[in-house]
C-alpha cells in the first residue's frame, strides 16, 4: 500500500466577506471565501519586497458562529487539503481550479478587535474555543524553577 499526504497549513487574512450556499439537495452547506498569505523576502536588490498568494478556500457544513466571523480582513489560521476541480467554462473550455478544501479554521484575531473569541471549527459540526497562550514557554525555564 502507498502512503500519500494532502495537507495544508496556511495563516492569512480574508480577501472578502464569506459567501454561504447550499447543495443542490439541500443536503449541506458551502462556504466559500478567498485567503491572502504574504511572503517577504529580499529581492536582487537587497530590498525587502512582499509576494502575496491568493487561496480560495471551501467549507463544508460551517456553524452559524464561524459565519458570521468570517469577514474580510480577518486573521484566519486553515488547515486543509487540496483539491483539483475542472469543469467547462461558459464558452464551453475545459478549466482547472484548484482549492483548499478547509477542514480546520481559528479565528486568530484578539477580542475587542471587531472579533469574536478564537475558535476552532471541525467543518464536520461542533465548535470548541480555542485560546492561545504562546506568551511563555515552558521549554525556557530551568527545571529547578517548576513548582512540582
Amino acid at each position: 500500500m502507498a502512503f500519500a499526504l494532502n495537507k495544508v497549513m496556511l495563516i492569512g487574512n480574508l480577501g472578502r466577506d464569506c459567501e454561504n450556499r447550499f447543495s443542490t439537495d439541500n443536503s449541506f452547506s458551502i462556504t466559500t471565501f478567498s485567503l491572502a498569505t504574504t511572503r517577504s523576502y529580499k529581492n536582487k536588490e537587497g530590498n525587502w519586497t512582499d509576494e502575496t498568494t491568493w487561496h480560495n478556500i471551501v467549507c463544508y457544513n460551517l456553524n452559524d458562529y464561524t459565519k458570521e466571523n468570517l469577514k474580510k480582513g480577518k486573521k484566519v489560521y486553515i488547515e486543509g487539503r487540496i483539491s483539483m476541480r475542472q469543469y467547462n467554462d461558459k464558452d464551453g473550455n475545459k478549466r482547472t481550479s484548484f482549492e483548499i478544501v478547509a477542514e480546520n479554521i481559528i479565528l486568530l484575531d484578539p477580542r475587542g478587535s471587531n472579533s469574536s473569541s478564537n475558535s476552532t471549527e471541525n467543518s464536520g459540526g461542533g465548535m470548541e474555543e480555542r485560546y492561545l497562550d504562546i506568551s511563555s514557554n515552558s521549554s525556557d525555564k530551568p527545571e529547578d524553577d517548576l513548582p512540582f
